[in-house]
């Protein structure tokens, strides 16, 4: 029996789809369909019910799909003990928001490809849900958001929060120190709409009786960056990320009598019976965070 091919109806059960399946393992749609035929004519029975558009398993592929995770798992316990895979080149796809991307990812991925040399990375960066989404269909590997996702199969592992603060203009906001009444007269900038930077923000002045003035939703970081350089308002941003920027010296962290709720983050990644890449990557990412470079050795 072909474990590649087990391998192939593995994800497409637990993806609920071929075309994510193919996805997921860099194949065709149709080399897919091949692999899950192939291995119904091995077996002698239908594992996939094509009867309407709808996914279903049949009675056979739910009995098959507790098989082929043991002989997965089974495959990567012989690999990792005769050491077969040490030196294996690994392809992974991880997201990040843009709070993440502009606090640690970059150091953290340096490190990364010291101590992993054999993985192939593929990076992208998006919002929070639309990340979320992508590991719960399973077009991400490992996934850094303000939200856990969800799913079956998905894990989610919370990370340290990052510290939120209002970022103002030196020649501006010349104050040593601000009040929620002083901040809530001038236009603030924060992340989108139902975001929860966005619902805390909007918490914090309903629950001191403030009535802000124009709060703007920008869903990224660099933006919100440029408009407070350029004196167009205040924004709500990581500290960390704020602290790592190169070239905009006119940028000012305002002491406020009151603080903002740090920034959640959330490691999302969906198990994976051939391999524990993932979990020693997220390991890893955990260790970086909590170290010296990472956000505990921020403050």
């Amino acid at each position: 029996m072909n474990l590649r091919f087990v391998e192939a109806f593995y994800w497409v059960a637990t993806l609920k789809s071929v075309t994510r399946a193919a996805e997921k393992l860099f194949l065709t749609q149709s080399a897919m369909s091949s692999r899950i035929a192939t291995l119904e004519e091995e077996l002698g029975v239908l594992l996939l019910d094509r009867r309407d558009k709808q996914f279903r398993l049949t009675v056979a592929g739910m009995r098959f799909l507790v098989y082929a995770q043991r002989l997965l798992e089974l495959q990567r316990e012989i690999k990792s003990e005769m050491g077969s895979d040490v030196s294996r080149a690994v392809s992974m796809r991880i997201g990040a928001i843009e709070s993440v991307l502009h606090s640690w990812l970059i150091p953290w991925i340096e490190r990364l490809r010291v101590d992993f040399p054999e993985l192939e990375l593929e990076l992208s960066v998006d919002t929070s849900p639309i990340l979320a989404d992508q590991v719960s269909r399973g077009t991400q590997d490992l996934v850094f958001a303000a939200v856990a996702a969800s799913g079956e199969d998905v894990r989610n592992a919370a990370l340290q929060p990052m510290k939120m603060g209002f970022i103002g203009h030196k020649r501006m906001d010349r104050k040593r120190r601000y009040t929620l009444p002083e901040i809530a007269q001038r236009e603030i900038l924060t992340f989108q709409r139902g975001s929860q930077p966005h619902v805390m923000l909007l918490e914090l002045f309903r629950q001191s009786g403030e009535e802000p003035g124009r709060i703007h939703t920008v869903s990224s970081v660099s933006a919100m960056i440029q408009l407070v350089q350029g004196g167009l308002g205040i924004a709500t941003l990581p500290l960390q990320a704020v602290q790592r920027l190169n070239g905009y010296e006119e940028l000012k962290v305002l002491a406020c009598d009151v603080a903002l709720v740090p920034l959640p983050i959330h490691a999302s990644y969906r198990t994976d019976p051939t391999s524990r890449i993932v979990e020693m990557v997220l390991s890893s990412a955990i260790a970086f965070v909590d170290g010296p470079e990472g956000l505990k050795g921020k403050r």
